[in-house]
């Protein structure tokens, strides 16, 4: 029986798997020697300023550059959630997008001290990290098992790139049981500054909302979805030891291994309300998995 997939109109921002600009099908050979042609997801180089200051050059696929460029700013804690901003310009063919504020930023500051994470394509940090862990305090929200089991399985069967062809990492902003935002990039740190971006210029409360990734719950993840307020953050992916230990510090509920009727909590165990019983879930389908990978990371 075919899916319903009347959930996909529930989308304010949704994947475009066939944009031509996003990717290409390229032509090799198999392990057979039989030639093959394969669809891969594009890069491009995306430079970011803030007013006159050159702030960083990004790897990305392109799409939502004003969106990445407020979220990079974000949660570099360049930007406040107050404050102004007069315009984001970009320009496609120099591949630059500027944010212009009114009054000048802290980010001279921010630029001295700079922590290398983990992120894919080497994320950089700036500042203090543990601002958000030690200044921000996240208001209590209850997550419904059968939120949980509707999301993983609305979010994994909604056509993205990251089923079409891999090599991508995406991140999903959800109310309750419904979907609402999903943003892909090549680095699972685009993608969460994109989707931290549009929450800025929709002026999103952040109180209400789950925040799903498909990367890792590294650190780095677990402070930025600190930073955009969001009390609940759910991966299908694994943790780290210092993520589980940042998330049971700001009180975030953190959930990993999501997948079919399977999850497991490591911090914020106390609000998650067992209201569907794991039996009348069905397990994880081979269409939910990224293209050419046989497991995920």
């Amino acid at each position: 029986m075919a899916q319903d997939m009347s959930f996909l109109d529930d989308y304010l921002v949704r994947p475009d798997p066939q944009a031509a600009r996003l990717g290409a099908t390229v032509s090799g050979i198999d392990q057979t020697g039989a030639t093959v042609e394969t669809r891969v997801v594009t890069e491009r180089a995306l430079t970011l300023y803030l007013n006159a200051q050159e702030i960083v050059t990004m790897m990305t696929i392109g799409d939502h550059p004003d969106a990445l460029a407020l979220g990079y700013l974000l949660n570099q804690n360049m930007l406040k959630r107050g404050d102004v901003v007069d315009a984001i310009d970009y320009d496609e063919e120099l591949e630059v997008v500027v944010v212009r504020t009114p009054e000048r930023t802290n980010f001279e500051e921010k630029l001295k001290k700079k922590t290398l994470t983990s992120g894919c394509a080497q994320g950089t940090a700036f500042g203090d990290l543990m601002e958000a862990i030690d200044e921000i305090e996240l208001p209590k929200a209850e997550l419904r098992t059968s939120w949980l089991y509707a999301l993983t399985k609305k979010i994994n069967t909604t056509p993205s790139l990251y089923l079409e062809a891999g090599a991508i990492h995406g991140c999903v902003l959800c109310e309750g049981d419904r979907p609402l935002v999903y943003m892909e990039d090549v680095g699972r740190h685009n993608a969460v500054d994109k989707v931290a971006g549009w929450m800025f210029r929709n002026n999103v409360d952040p109180a209400r909302m789950i925040f799903y990734t498909t990367g890792r719950l590294t650190s780095e993840m677990v402070i930025k979805t600190v930073r955009m307020g969001i009390p609940v953050l759910v991966s299908r992916s694994g943790f780290t030891e210092w993520g589980v230990e940042l998330a049971r510090k700001a009180g975030l509920t953190l959930i990993g291994r999501a997948r079919g009727k399977r999850f497991v909590a490591l911090a914020g165990e106390q609000n998650i309300v067992f209201d569907q019983d794991p039996d009348t879930v069905e397990e994880e389908g081979g269409k939910s998995r990224r293209k050419g990978a046989d497991r995920d990371d």
